[in-house]
């Protein structure tokens, strides 16, 4: 592919999922992703991207990006696990990271950020696990994959938002312990109970991000957009998962579930109840429809930029490789990618 067609490409697809980017910060931001996608080539790196991204760094490098592979934290983890280069960036936060290092040891996994945290990941640690597994004996503990590397290394199995009520399912017995996502948990508790009667022991864990999105929030765009079918991640506080899907037919799901609701929907408007940019995300995969998005940004995710990713790349090879380095302690690798690798099981 030329250069002046990679550019085209390039700017084109960014156009797409956001229609907003300002003109003028085009030739700066096309002249790092030329020098990103060259030193991948030359250090032999890939770049894993989350979907909640801001826009140019999920433009694939198919399409004159910077991304080889966008995803939501199962694809991720999965992507992350068969990767054969000897350097992964890692375009999300600390704990997809960790799980990319968890999974494929051998690679050095790089974060353009270190100031890339998650409230989810930090609202429990390994020791509060124990606790619970000890006031709560022999009961399964399944954590979500939003944790760091010591609290999955005392669980059970992880799960996705994708794979979780699979995953609570194929357990017998009448409890579980599911952590840390307050909202989520209760989300998926309702169906729980309804499909197998089980109950789900829950942590008072949230996501800062989706715990705003409240029912006044959605209900006054479905006045202002009677049409729209609403899409709600699992993570968005449960009164709200119920008053949004009331007469609407949208869904309540995985960032997946919520893409593939989208493409399999003959409606042609969408209010979204999940990260802002996943907007931009769909607004690529389906420019023929319209998307209502609440800009709510995850202050987290946004740490990581194009210039920070070009930061972590030029560092290869030099002392401040180190800088961006992930590593974990080996105990705790080991005892983390069992539960990891049980949750693949059902990916």
């Amino acid at each position: 592919m030329s250069q002046t067609l990679t550019r085209s490409r390039f700017a084109e697809k960014l156009r797409a999922m956001d229609p907003f980017f300002a003109a003028q910060q085009e030739a700066a931001l096309i002249e790092a992703v030329e020098e990103i996608r060259e030193l991948k080539r030359q250090k032999n790196a890939v770049i894993l991207s989350h979907f909640y991204m801001p826009p140019e760094l999920q433009v694939k490098h198919e399409d004159g990006g910077i991304a080889d592979f966008v995803g939501d934290s199962l694809g991720l983890s999965v992507a992350a696990k068969n990767v054969e280069a000897d350097y992964i960036i890692f375009c999300g936060v600390k704990f997809m990271a960790e799980t990319a290092k968890i999974l494929n040891p051998a690679k050095t996994v790089l974060l353009p950020s270190f100031e890339a945290g998650c409230s989810l990941a930090e609202s429990i640690t390994g020791a509060d696990v124990r606790k619970l597994k000890a006031h709560y004996p022999g009961v399964p503990v399944v954590a979500y994959i939003n944790t760091y590397a010591e609290t999955k290394a005392e669980a059970d199995i992880c799960c996705t938002s994708r794979n979780a009520m699979d995953i609570a399912q194929s357990f017998e017995g009448d409890q579980l312990i599911f952590l840390p996502d307050l909202f989520m948990g209760r989300n998926l508790q309702t169906k729980i109970k309804a499909e197998t009667g089980k109950e789900l022991i829950l942590w008072e864990g949230k996501c800062e991000v989706h715990e705003q999105f409240t029912p006044q929030r959605i209900n006054g765009l479905k006045m202002m957009y009677p049409e729209a079918q609403v899409l709600v991640h699992w993570e968005v506080p449960d009164n709200t998962v119920a008053d949004a899907l009331t007469g609407t037919g949208g869904v309540v799901g995985s960032t997946s579930d919520i893409i593939r609701f989208v493409g399999e929907s003959d409606n042609r408007q969408f209010i979204l109840g999940s990260e802002c940019d996943l907007g931009a995300t769909l607004r690529g995969m389906y420019p023929e429809k319209e998307f209502i998005v609440p800009c709510i940004k995850c202050p987290h995710m946004k740490q990581i930029t194009i210039p920070r990713t070009l930061q972590a790349l030029r560092a290869i090879g030099n002392a401040e490789e180190q800088l961006f380095e992930v590593s974990l302690d080996e105990e705790i690798r080991k005892k983390a990618l069992v539960p990891i690798e049980r949750m693949l099981a059902f990916a």
